[in-house]
């Protein structure tokens, strides 16, 4: 039986070259870099100066350093809610659910990761709309925000949110005022107030339409009485006399047995007595 003699030396050199192989691998495995659809990476260079802002790293495969590493943002729209308790013009107390839809700034986003980091909702965007809806709530009452003013209230709050936020490496895309509570009482007494002015509304609407109805048949009666006041000026004896004379030539013509009498007053028109 043959026996196969390895030196320790060349064990030794095995065991050194599999680690070595191994380690090559992991660098290897390292230096790989997938940034998938909807997303962007920040390049964080370890012996160049840290997190690199001048190039953003798009969709598709990456080949760096092993030394260096690359952090991934989604750069699609994204939504977050916020619910918040503001005060009024008048000091009450309402309770907003919004709904913030924002995304990086992708040419931007290597600042947004060196100034703010991952964690930039909690750090940027909620803040600055915190602050934002406390400012324009704080500019209207209870009624108006219940109410008319409520695209106006959201409005306002998007663009005071944006401005902040446009300093800070975020874009802004919508605000979204989802729901707005008040107090119980207050709530009520508005909808009371609301019901009122609808009911006065419609008091008025058909007091005028009373009006207009009014106005109209005057109008006729006016027309109608004109009319008559004419009709009765253009009615002179001649004019009878020939429209008598004409009648009972047209009478004259008829087939129709007929007994006439020709009246003996001054006008002499013609009486029709039977006619069969």
């Amino acid at each position: 039986m043959n026996t196969v003699y390895k030196s320790p030396q060349l064990n030794k050199l095995t065991i050194i070259g599999g680690a070595v192989g191994l380690i090559l691998l992991i660098v290897l495995f390292k230096s790989f870099v997938t940034i998938h659809s909807g997303e962007a990476g920040v390049l964080y260079e370890r012996f160049n100066g840290g997190v690199n802002t001048e190039e953003v790293l798009g969709e598709g495969f990456h080949l760096v350093a092993p030394w260096n590493q690359v952090f991934v943002y989604e750069v699609r729209q994204q939504e977050a809610h916020e619910n918040m308790a503001v005060l009024s013009s008048n000091g009450l107390e309402i309770a907003l659910d919004l709904s913030l839809w924002f995304k990086p700034a992708n040419a931007d986003l290597g600042f947004l990761h060196k100034t703010k980091g991952e964690n930039y909702l909690d750090r940027v965007v909620k803040p600055a709309a915190r602050s934002a809806t406390r400012s324009v709530v704080g500019r209207y009452t209870p009624e108006q925000i219940y109410s008319s003013k409520r695209d106006v209230i959201q409005e306002e709050i998007y663009l005071e949110t944006k401005k902040i936020l446009d300093k800070q490496y975020v874009q802004l895309n919508e605000v979204l005022v989802r729901d707005v509570t008040l107090p119980t009482t207050i709530k009520e007494a508005i909808e009371r107030k609301l019901k009122q002015e609808q009911e006065s509304l419609e008091y008025e609407f058909r007091l005028q339409k009373a009006t207009k109805e009014a106005e109209k048949q005057k109008i006729e009666a006016e027309g109608k009485a004109a009319a008559n006041r004419i009709l009765n000026a253009s009615l002179t004896d001649k004019i009878l006399k020939e429209k008598g004379i004409q009648a009972t030539l047209e009478l004259a013509k008829s087939p129709n047995a007929k007994t006439v009498v020709i009246g003996s007053g001054k006008s002499g028109l013609p009486l029709i007595l039977n006619q069969n």
